[in-house]
């Protein structure tokens, strides 16, 4: 029928290579063990959290001790309740756009590094 002759088979016979398992990254294991190598990574993870909770509570503190000096410049009870109902709450919502957005870069990074991920 057909001119093309059917293409052959070829079986390799020979010793099996035994491939020896990468060394992997036993990070997730340290941390459900909770051996101390585990435990420096929890902490890391939970310093950073820390340290991006402490920012912007100090920012905070900051804004809102430094609004009795402004209220006190400033003669008009109207512009103090316009500061206090209006301008106070973009900061507010900035500072907490920020931490939510550090936290979860914190999270993130904490993922790639028990998944065995390099860093982008």
């Amino acid at each position: 029928m057909s001119a093309e002759p059917t293409p052959r088979r070829e079986v390799v016979t020979g010793q099996p290579r035994r491939v020896r398992p990468l060394p992997r990254y036993r990070t997730q294991a340290e941390i459900d063990e909770q051996t101390a190598l585990g435990g420096a990574y929890v902490r890391s993870l939970m310093r950073g959290q820390l340290r991006a909770g402490l920012t912007v509570f100090a920012v905070l503190a900051l804004v809102a001790g430094t609004l009795p000096l402004l209220f006190a410049a400033l003669d008009s009870s109207a512009l103090v309740w316009g500061v206090l109902g209006f301008a106070a709450y973009p900061p507010l919502t900035l500072a907490a756009w920020w931490y939510v957005r550090r936290a979860e870069r914190n999270e993130r990074d904490f993922a790639r590094l028990v998944e065995g991920r390099p860093a982008p």
